[in-house]
């Protein structure tokens, strides 16, 4: 694809979503380091409903430890893999008060470190807490750019977002992030896109596939 099409891609994507967001609900970096890791394989519209309780109740690390891990699993029981993750958030805690004074790290070499927190992890809490420009492939992400081209098939998370890096200008990587999401989760979703009414149809593999089979 090159650089006049990436533009059209962005910018049709722009138009449909100009309001794309991080839909996880937080207050700061913290709360939005456990709602990420709590979003793993599950949707945020649970793990906001989980949070609106668990913020109230824990608002430092300090809380999370303080409660047997069983009370924390409980607390988020909801939440798919919650056995894992209780774990995973007591141990995050612990190191934030042995290493950083209780601060969520700001560099994405240290947040990788943190139990839990993956690579995407890390992109979504540096871009929406610190402001860090940053492109986080989720399911959504990954499907559109392997649609629209952006992206080969059988490209790894990895290669998708190193692709993605490339193309699109580096003031726009966490907005883009934003925008595919809302693209993928409401529009071009994953059994049931909206290719009928898709602006981008022309340019979509595997909506000119789903096209001619109607």
């Amino acid at each position: 694809m090159n650089r006049t099409q990436v533009r059209h891609v962005l910018d049709t994507i722009g138009t449909m979503f100009p309001d794309a967001h991080c839909e996880l609900r937080h207050e700061n970096p913290f709360e939005l380091t456990i709602a990420v890791l709590l979003s793993a394989q599950c949707t945020d519209e649970t793990v906001n409903k989980v949070t609106a309780d668990l913020f109230h109740k824990y608002k430092k690390p300090e809380d999370y430890i303080a409660v047997p891990l069983e009370e924390l699993e409980m607390d988020i029981r909801r939440i798919g893999l919650f056995r894992n993750k209780a774990k995973n958030i007591q141990q995050l805690c612990r190191i934030l008060l042995e290493r950083y004074n209780g601060e969520i790290p700001r560099e994405h070499e240290r947040l990788v470190e943190l139990p839990g927190v993956g690579r995407k992890t890390a992109n979504v809490v540096v871009s929406n807490a610190f402001d860090e420009p940053a492109i986080a492939v989720d399911t959504h992400v990954e499907r559109v750019s392997k649609r629209l081209a952006l992206a080969n098939w059988k490209d790894s998370v990895l290669e998708v977002e190193r692709k993605l890096m490339k193309q699109v200008p580096r003031e726009e990587w966490t907005l883009t992030h934003h925008r595919l999401i809302f693209f993928g989760r409401y529009h071009c979703k994953a059994q049931n896109p909206q290719c009928e009414i898709c602006p981008l149809l022309p340019m979509c593999r595997e909506g000119q596939k789903r096209m001619k089979k109607r």
